[in-house]
């Protein structure tokens, strides 16, 4: 078995990714915002785009993504966060989500995105070695 981490830190991974026969399993850490001056649809924008970008990285995409697990500091702003993932999602590629209300690590954070995703890669899209792809986190980020 072959494990692949992304943007190595020293608490987590924001991104492993393991082979699977032809296939892999990606699991993304949960993201969060790095500008919290947003509101819960800005927040929600910037974390989604973090994901996308996380699997680019790997040669996958958003379709790829089989489940979802959404923290919200407010169930008040389900409808919101909502309006922003429906944007977002690939029609008829719907993942399995759970949504749960959370008291998040940081008070300034409305939304936590965690995924998992699984592909099979077209050549020239493995990323066989681990790697740490640098991510600058906020300043204050206590993940």
């Amino acid at each position: 078995m072959h494990i692949e981490r992304h943007e190595i830190g020293p608490r987590f991974s924001e991104m492993t990714v393991v082979d699977v026969g032809t296939g892999k399993l990606v699991f993304i850490a949960g993201q969060v915002a790095e500008d919290t001056s947003l509101d819960i649809g800005g927040q929600t924008r910037e974390v989604l785009g973090f994901i996308d970008r996380l699997l680019q990285h790997i040669g996958a995409g958003r379709q790829h993504i089989v489940s979802a697990h959404v923290y919200l500091a407010s169930v008040g702003d389900y409808a919101q966060m909502n309006a922003v993932w429906d944007d977002w999602v690939v029609p008829g590629h719907t993942p399995a989500r759970v949504t749960v209300g959370a008291k998040l690590i940081n008070s300034a954070y409305k939304v936590e995105i965690e995924a998992t995703a699984a592909f099979t890669p077209h050549a020239g899209h493995e990323h066989a070695h681990d790697d740490n792809c640098e991510k600058p986190h906020a300043s204050g980020d206590l993940r």
